[in-house]
């Protein structure tokens, strides 16, 4: 089990985040970040993917370690997260289901497009196996399976060169917000919530970044330097979100998604926001850690296990959207759902280094 670190912590704050906006209205939502800026936890969440992948595809001796076991580890890891999402999706429709049945309301059979399943099981079940097929709030595994399914590309490439791998992943990312590239949805008309081909470039530029903090002083010499433009950007994104201040998509020029701050696409305002983010809380973790110890510790933990924290987190507030939805909600339920949820969280974190630990170990 590792040691709590930076990568792990914001990666558990992101999963706390993600649960709690994941349950729109409550009371607690107000007081996550993405209230206060363009940018949110997913694009947290992804950066940190890329960031780990490079750690990961590194040996002790901090060498790359063969390509062919990088591939085959990454592939590995995306049949994994292939797997949580058609679970978590299965589960998602069953508690639907099983809502409308106890609450007697076939209304809530429509809840986050899950009334395509209902009306058309067939195409849809099949849809869940393409990915074409997606919930409302059940939209980031889809695109973390593409991503981690093509991070090897990203890896060979950068060790041939990292600028080039960037200065691709970026003509993706530009050409897609041009041209409005997206992967369908089916059945049922649409495009994906997360646009894959604009994402990469986060997943590319987390990657990037790590080596170059871990090999250029140069690089960590102008992430401190630049601290005050962070600082900069983010009271920028406050005044903005507060005062509901955003670009209106239909008196921009065109290309209008690179000018709008549209959470699909990951346009330009969004991206910026979130690297002036990344180089205002850089510092952060070094300064509160040793005086929240206990808080460390437990975000940690869900950074640790962020596949199943993820997982669980996803249903839980799945339950705590019909728990709202059915007593009109209020502070003392939300405090109780949110409560209870984070609780559960921690329970998920645990039990799967429990069950790692009891795992019998292969002989010699």
């Amino acid at each position: 089990m590792r040691e709590p670190n930076a990568i792990d912590f914001w990666r558990g704050f992101a999963l706390v985040t993600i649960f709690i906006n994941h349950i729109p209205g409550n009371t607690f939502e107000r007081y996550t970040f993405s209230q206060y800026g363009i940018s949110d936890a997913a694009e947290l969440f992804v950066f940190l993917a890329g960031w780990s992948i490079a750690i990961a595809t590194r040996q002790r001796d901090g060498t790359p370690e063969p390509g062919g076991r990088s591939v085959v580890r990454m592939l590995a890891r995306t049949v994994e997260v292939y797997r949580a999402q058609v679970t978590v999706m299965l589960l998602a429709l069953a508690i639907i289901a099983g809502a409308a049945l106890i609450l007697d309301n076939p209304l809530i059979l429509e809840w986050h497009n899950a009334g395509n399943f209902f009306a058309d099981p067939i195409q849809s079940v099949c849809g869940m196996a393409l990915l074409t097929y997606q919930l409302g709030y059940f939209n980031i595994l889809p695109l973390y399976v593409v991503l981690i399914g093509i991070a090897p590309i990203i890896v060979l490439v950068a060790r041939l060169s990292q600028t080039a791998a960037l200065g691709l992943s970026f003509a993706l990312y530009l050409a897609s917000l041009i041209f409005d590239w997206n992967l369908p949805s089916w059945p049922g008309e649409g495009t994906w919530f997360f646009d894959p081909f604009c994402w990469q470039l986060l997943l590319t530029l987390g990657f990037v970044m790590q080596e170059w903090n871990r090999t250029s002083p140069a690089f960590r010499r102008w992430t401190r330097r630049l601290f005050p433009l962070g600082v900069l950007i983010v009271l920028v994104g406050i005044v903005l979100s507060v005062y509901e201040i955003r670009p209106d998509p239909l008196l921009v020029p065109e290309p209008r998604l690179l000018f709008t701050f549209e959470k699909s696409y990951l346009t330009p305002g969004r991206l910026v926001h979130f690297l002036g983010v990344l180089l205002a809380f850089a510092p952060v973790y070094a300064l509160i850690a040793p005086r929240i110890g206990m808080i460390v510790d437990f975000l940690s933990g869900l950074g640790r296990n962020s596949l199943a924290v993820f997982s669980m987190g996803s249903l839980l507030s799945l339950i705590g959207q019909l728990i709202r939805f059915q007593t009109g909600g209020g502070r003392l339920i939300d405090m109780a759902v949110a409560g209870s949820g984070i609780v559960a969280l921690g329970i998920t974190a645990w039990f799967v280094e429990w069950r790692s630990r009891k795992a019998p170990r292969p002989r010699a």
